[in-house]
């Protein structure tokens, strides 16, 4: 059974919401939560396998909130909903620890589908609108100099693993992968999963978002 918080400050919404989920077996609604202080608080009590959390919430943000759920290291994991699917919120929300996002006219079971991911450690954000995602808000990343290989995350990676998280962090789903690396897709799902364990990645988004921040690839082109 998937728990599941959800985060809206529209009553409406969270009805929706919650007339969706309670009609899937397997998925239990643990609550809701109105802005984001009471997101954590919630999240701290009920320790929900996921948090349907909105991003614009008055007082505190669901990107706030987001940071303080993730950096209080349970187990629950975000899933951010947003009005745009180039909401300038979203980058930042997955850079707080957001394990993806959806958009809020989402179908019911991409909504459900998104949330069993998102459960089981999995990216729910598709590698191709991860790559346009990040080329959009390439102007907010911070510069970055560094050669990649002296970056300590990087350090403990096999050059096959550095291979396959440069062109995870471009975009290419596992079976393009295997097409460009000429590897099978069972083989780049074993590096995918050992290059994130050595970096620190709670998930595919995660690695992506390292691999930006550390200069591994370039968004700008």
């Amino acid at each position: 059974m998937t728990s599941v918080l959800i985060v809206d400050d529209q009553p409406l919404q969270r009805m929706g919401f919650r007339m969706v989920l309670e009609t899937e077996p397997g998925v239990s609604i643990a609550g809701e939560a109105e802005n984001g202080i009471e997101a954590v608080r919630r999240t701290a009590e009920l320790s929900p396998d996921v948090v349907l959390m909105d991003i614009r919430m008055p007082g505190m943000d669901g990107i706030e909130a987001t940071r303080r759920i993730t950096a209080a290291g349970g187990g629950s994991r975000v899933l951010v909903l947003t009005t745009f699917d180039l909401d300038e919120y979203v980058y930042a929300a997955l850079q707080a620890g957001a394990s993806g996002f959806l958009l809020k006219d989402a179908r019911p079971d991409e909504l459900l589908a998104g949330i069993r991911a998102v459960a089981v450690g999995d990216a729910v954000v598709a590698p191709a609108l991860t790559r346009r995602l990040l080329h959009a808000f390439a102007k907010v990343l911070p510069g970055n100099d560094r050669r990649p290989a002296e970056d300590p995350r990087l350090r403990a990676l096999t050059e096959r693993e550095l291979e396959v998280l440069r062109v995870v962090a471009a975009g290419l789903t596992n079976l393009e992968i295997a097409a460009k690396l000429h590897l099978s897709e069972s083989t780049v799902k074993t590096h995918v999963s050992r290059a994130m364990a050595k970096i620190g990645a709670r998930d595919r988004v995660q690695a992506v978002i390292i691999a930006y921040d550390v200069g591994l690839v370039d968004p700008r082109g």
